[in-house]
């Protein structure tokens, strides 16, 4: 496992085992470690999130929405900031995310490179 960059986890957030695979090892190859999960009940439950640096969530999640988890987690002061990712992009859920307090929005398929980009971004803010 890969030491924690900045002493965090990132969680993921993706019902898709290929996708949460691929993240999870871009993120083990950039430094990071990890915790996965294939819904936001699981995550929730992990209790891991008051601890995490960010949420990379899927929004198309079984159960409660990707969407539904950010919102959850903006009501509890917005920690940990939430990454989103989906294959179902638009205006208007890209608006919502924002609205709702996404930190980031990719649309699938997205550049690992962003997606690092973003996370150091989050990572810089805390500090």
């Amino acid at each position: 496992m890969a030491m924690e960059r900045g002493g965090k986890v990132v969680l993921v957030v993706e019902d898709d085992d290929g996708m949460r695979e691929a993240i999870e090892s871009l993120l083990d190859a950039a430094g990071y470690e990890t915790a996965a999960y294939a819904s936001a009940e699981a995550m929730l439950d992990g209790g891991g999130a008051e601890g995490a640096l960010c949420v990379i969530s899927d929004l198309n999640l079984p159960e409660m929405s990707g969407m539904e988890l950010l919102s959850k987690l903006q009501r509890r002061g917005g920690r940990p900031p939430v990454i989103v990712i989906t294959g179902y992009d638009s205006a208007a859920t890209r608006a919502e995310a924002t609205r709702r307090g996404a930190a980031a929005y990719f649309a699938k398929p997205f550049l690992g490179t962003e997606l690092i980009a973003a996370i150091e971004s989050i990572s810089a803010q805390m500090r």
